[in-house]
């Protein structure tokens, strides 16, 4: 049995953070209901690439839930949750803050309900501040949060992480959030509200950087691929692609040059304080010899002496990476159009007892309404009615 197994989540959020949440949820066990509107999650139109008609991007963090299409504007809407509210353990939305207030599906009117229940509120910047009011979007917060600032080249324009960053992040401490109330009611009988903003996540998941700053008053500065605090650490080009060096201490370093043929440099630059200081010598000299020979060459070179390295690897690359293919990285899922569906697997798969495992495929828009409102004590007929009105769609 899975960790969380008879939990029952109550989604409605979309895009990414609150749907990465869910769906982690739904790989430890959770029964999660996807509530999206009646023309779907916004991320369903989100592509290329679009594969029968699916997108990747509503696929990658949809598994395991079942899609109830409902109006949330329609009042007979708001009414079908409150009853789905009353009999859950999670709500998780990321509407604007406020906005459910409107109609009745805020945490205040649900816990009147419910009082268990662990309502997850995930915004741009939260509850509180004069930002509240704001929406929020991942690259507007990795401005607002300062990660553009130290990403990129140093005298190129400030960069945005690959991925939705923050959102990604947000969403796994959201799940995080949900266990800790989930534990904490077990002792008070009570659930809470939570209160989680990409704009607080952004802050905390700057780590060393911005202790630096808080320590110093000295914003920190673009180093592209290189390290604040350690040298040599970044891609470094070979004759036919990149690198990775992550040399931590001077004994590496000292084998680093070694096998280079750099003995000197250990002599000019013997700690790690003074090639920071030298950090531009450091790295050129390093790069003549990086890229006289192909990456193999050198990867083999360095695991064999226990200098830290490896390639800078496509996606491709990646996935195929023996280590990859011994942990199972992709699970495959059956799914009504695509046939088989590779999705990416939960990296919490390896609990010893109970570990995560996929359940449900991305649900297909509305392929649930009738199969959920009936298990929550709707009749047919009011079902029907629902689906007659345009409040709710079933597929």
């Amino acid at each position: 049995m899975k960790p969380l197994a008879g939990l029952k989540v109550l989604d409605l959020s979309r895009v990414l953070a609150g749907p990465l949440c869910t769906m982690i949820l739904a790989d430890l066990g959770a029964e999660v209901v996807k509530v999206e509107p009646p023309w779907g999650d916004e991320t369903r139109g989100w592509g290329p690439p679009f594969v029968a008609g699916e997108s990747a991007y509503f696929l990658s963090v949809n598994r395991g839930k079942k899609s109830l299409a409902l109006d949330l504007k329609a009042k007979e809407g708001q009414e079908a949750v409150r009853r789905l509210a009353a009999r859950a353990d999670v709500l998780v939305e990321n509407f604007k803050t406020g906005d459910l207030a409107r109609f009745g599906l805020d945490y205040g009117s649900l816990k009147a309900l419910n009082p268990r229940l662990v309502y997850l509120s995930l915004t741009g910047f939260g509850q509180t501040g004069p930002r509240a009011k704001e929406p929020g979007y991942d690259a507007a917060l990795q401005g607002y949060t300062g990660i553009m600032s130290v990403t990129g080249e140093p005298h190129g324009p400030p960069m945005k992480v690959g991925v939705a960053w923050i959102d990604v992040m947000t969403g796994m401490m959201g799940a995080v959030a949900v266990l800790a109330a989930l534990w904490e009611r077990e002792r008070s009988g009570l659930g809470q509200h939570v209160d989680l903003s990409l704009f607080d996540v952004g802050l905390f998941a700057l780590v060393n950087l911005g202790e630096s700053y808080l320590l110093t008053g000295r914003p920190p500065a673009r180093l592209g691929n290189a390290h604040a605090q350690i040298v040599p650490y970044g891609a470094f080009p070979a004759a036919d692609g990149w690198l990775v060096l992550a040399v931590g201490n001077d004994e590496q370093f000292a084998r680093l040059c070694g096998a280079l043929g750099l003995g000197e440099l250990v002599e000019r630059f013997p700690t790690n304080a003074s090639r920071v200081e030298h950090r531009e010598a450091v790295v050129e000299a390093l790069s003549q010899v990086l890229r006289t020979r192909p990456r193999a060459y050198w990867l083999e070179k360095f695991q064999g002496i226990g200098v830290p390295a490896a390639p800078v690897n496509d996606l491709k690359e990646a996935f195929q990476d023996p280590q990859a293919q011994a942990r199972e990285a992709v699970w495959t899922l059956p799914h009504p159009l695509l046939g088989s569906l590779p999705t990416l697997a939960n990296p919490l798969r390896f609990l010893s007892r109970t570990p995560a495992s996929p359940s449900l495929p991305p649900p297909l828009l509305g392929e649930h309404t009738e199969e959920v409102l009936l298990e929550a004590g709707f009749t047919p007929e009011e079902v029907r009615a629902l689906v007659e009105k345009g409040v709710a769609r079933r597929r």
